[in-house]
């Protein structure tokens, strides 16, 4: 009855894709433009063309225009085709989601690893309050912002849960930017001083410390917000992202 129904062998081979983790030239503009935003090098209002960026890079305008649709997806541009791109206000209701989301997925995350932490991860952990040391010790912004989002990120890796980290990147663009506006000396000493305490919970298998350590270290980004708006209130916008 009928022809027999095709086996999984039976079907077209697909060809072998290599490399697959090399970046695109839309990644590498991506980044290059993301981090430029980040480090408020084109700071909110600023106005930026597809053309311009392609001749600088030297590329043609189609990794630029997909760059731009992923910068605009996690909130860094807008996009209007009749008025044309600018870099994106500071959002304060997205910075307070941004918290709220990081704050529940990092503390799990922190709580988990107190349970299962190795002297690798130790190690591991140690090496990155190293490098935000050393980034103090010269007072380097970017490489302290650098150091600070791997040792979070080496945290949800520990605990087996890397993915939570992948599911912060985009959620916390704008805190991101808030960071960045508020890393002077002082701030970077503060925070390298809360990721030491953070380490010491962990390590010492204290999920209760190590909850109520994380939950302060990002609460504080209630008050800069306020502090930062009077400072750079053209910078910011009260609508949300």
């Amino acid at each position: 009855m009928g022809g027999t129904l095709k086996q999984p062998h039976d079907a077209l081979p697909l060809p072998l894709i290599t490399q697959l983790n090399q970046p695109t030239v839309a990644d590498r503009v991506f980044e290059e433009l993301r981090q430029r935003i980040l480090n408020l090098d084109l700071p909110p209002r600023t106005k930026i063309s597809e053309a311009e960026v392609a001749k600088t890079m030297g590329v043609s305008r189609q990794p630029v225009r997909e760059a731009f649709k992923r910068l605009a997806k996690i909130g860094f541009l807008v996009i209007r085709p009749q008025s044309g791109t600018t870099v994106s206000l500071i959002s304060g209701e997205a910075v307070l989601r941004a918290r709220f989301v990081r704050t529940a997925l990092e503390v799990k995350t922190c709580r988990t690893l107190c349970t299962m932490i190795t002297p690798a991860g130790q190690a591991a952990l140690a090496d990155l309050i190293e490098q935000q040391r050393d980034a103090v010790k010269v007072d380097d912004r970017s490489r302290f912002h650098a150091a600070d989002d791997a040792f979070h990120r080496e945290i949800c890796v520990l605990a087996g849960v890397e993915y939570v980290w992948d599911l912060l990147t985009e959620t916390k663009t704008h805190m991101d930017r808030i960071r960045m506006l508020s890393l002077d000396s002082t701030s970077q000493k503060l925070a390298l001083k809360e990721h030491v305490q953070l380490f010491d919970a962990i390590c010492s298998n204290q999920p209760d410390l190590a909850e109520e350590v994380i939950s302060n270290h990002l609460s504080r980004i209630l008050q800069l917000i306020d502090e930062l708006k009077e400072q750079n209130h053209t910078f910011f916008t009260d609508a949300s992202a």
